[in-house]
């Protein structure tokens, strides 16, 4: 279960260290393989370790090609798609293409989101975050969220 916010620095190549916390119940479940792709709705990456994803993945595969919006969803998840793998000192790399559709740079978020971790660019994140604290109009929540207890 991964939880919290994280800012994280990424090196010079592009790599980011996973937060020590972390480290072991990744390697303990998915032997630190991980996959990382985008988001289509946000400029944020989503990381998930291999397990998570094959599911997704499975899921994805099963959608029929034929319709347009689904076409559009396989291509854009499982197309920038990613193997990924925990180094020795608990960093990976993530792909030029990725970082830059994310928008990432030296400072990072990484988001924790239950099953899988979301990583922002530390700016956008923060502009983003803002805009979800500004709700407007209550009809704006579904009913599934009306009626939990916090």
């Amino acid at each position: 279960m991964f939880r919290g916010v994280n800012p994280i620095n990424l090196d010079a190549k592009g790599r980011m260290a996973l937060p020590a916390r972390y480290r072991d119940s990744v390697r303990e479940h998915c032997g630190g393989k991980m996959v990382v792709t985008i988001d289509t709705e946000d400029r944020c990456l989503l990381l998930y370790p291999q397990p998570e994803w094959d599911e997704i993945q499975a899921k994805i595969d099963a959608l029929p090609s034929f319709n347009k919006a689904v076409r559009r969803i396989q291509r854009l998840l499982t197309g920038h798609a990613t193997d990924l793998e925990l180094d020795a000192n608990g960093r990976m790399l993530l792909p030029a293409p990725l970082r830059d559709y994310a928008r990432l740079d030296k400072k990072v978020v990484l988001l924790g989101q239950g099953n899988k971790f979301e990583i922002w660019s530390e700016e956008l994140w923060n502009s983003t975050r803002d805009e979800y604290l500004q709700v407007d109009d209550e009809d704006d929540i579904p009913p599934e969220l009306q009626s939990l207890s916090l």
